[in-house]
């Protein structure tokens, strides 16, 4: 298969830290040997520098997914499949612009779901998900090439177990599809009862429990192991149209044996090798 790999190396504005290094330890880990030993094309794109905004994290979250819509588009047009290696969930919304995407599964211990009126934080990133369906920030989203608000009726949320109080709430409102990565196989078929067409599939991978694999701080005890939620990706490549890969939220500064890129190569090869048996 012909892929791009699309790097956006930023964490909450920041360039090479933080997050914004895991997309570069992924890559140094090996990750593009193994897909090119499994056979296939792989392209390298990295979003470079945003100018003029000195790292200031609302302007330049947008500004990368503005960027990464534009690189998404571009490989679509070569005929690659995009994956974009991200810092930060938020550019998970560039990703979906560019692909036109018109569903979206979410893997996160978190809901992400928050909107500046709700967090308890002011967390950008903890409204990542709530700003892909155009519960907040919609001048912000609006402005990325491509962007239209995703239907909460064709979301899945898989394995979120962190949730805050205002999250659950809104969960309890919203149409989306809960699920634990156990029975993703069976719930993921709600996606096409919807209407989806066209689906981004968005892994934050510390939706794994951090006994089994540690990406990062924020990672809690519990979730699913790499074996599950590898045949999960799998189980969505071959249930639903996926046309697009986000991994993200990878800080390698917590993963001192190096686990976390042969992990996450074992993952892409398996989710590949499903995606291209359709």
């Amino acid at each position: 298969m012909k892929l791009s790999i699309i790097v956006a190396p930023y964490d909450s504005g920041r360039r090479h830290e933080g997050f914004g290094k895991g997309p570069d330890a992924l890559l140094s880990g090996g990750l593009v040997e193994m897909l090119t030993l499994n056979g296939h094309d792989v392209a390298v794109e990295e979003i470079g520098k945003i100018k003029g905004l000195d790292d200031r994290e609302i302007a330049t979250g947008f500004a990368v997914c503005k960027a990464v819509a534009e690189k998404v588009v571009e490989s679509e047009a070569e005929g690659r499949f995009p994956v974009v290696l991200a810092g930060n969930c938020l550019t998970t919304c560039g990703a979906v612009a560019g692909e036109s995407a018109d569903s979206i599964i979410w893997f996160d211990q978190h809901g992400d779901i928050n909107t500046p009126d709700t967090s308890p934080h002011g967390f950008l990133d903890g409204m990542a998900l709530a700003t892909a369906l155009g519960l907040c920030w919609r001048p912000m989203a609006n402005a990325i090439p491509g962007f239209h608000a995703v239907d909460p009726a064709r979301c899945m949320l898989v394995d979120a177990r962190d949730l805050d109080p205002d999250e659950k709430d809104l969960l309890d409102r919203l149409p989306i599809i809960r699920s634990e990565v156990g029975e993703a196989a069976d719930k993921v078929l709600g996606l096409k009862e919807a209407g989806a067409h066209r689906t981004h599939l968005h892994i934050d991978l510390d939706v794994h429990d951090p006994d089994e694999l540690q990406v990062n701080r924020y990672a809690r005890s519990g979730g699913p192991n790499p074996d599950a939620v590898r045949e999960a990706a799998s189980c969505m490549a071959r249930s639903v149209p996926i046309v697009g890969l986000t991994l993200s939220a990878y800080d390698p500064a917590f993963d001192a044996k190096g686990e976390v890129p042969p992990a996450v190569g074992r993952l892409m090869v398996d989710f590949l090798a499903a995606l291209e048996r359709i």
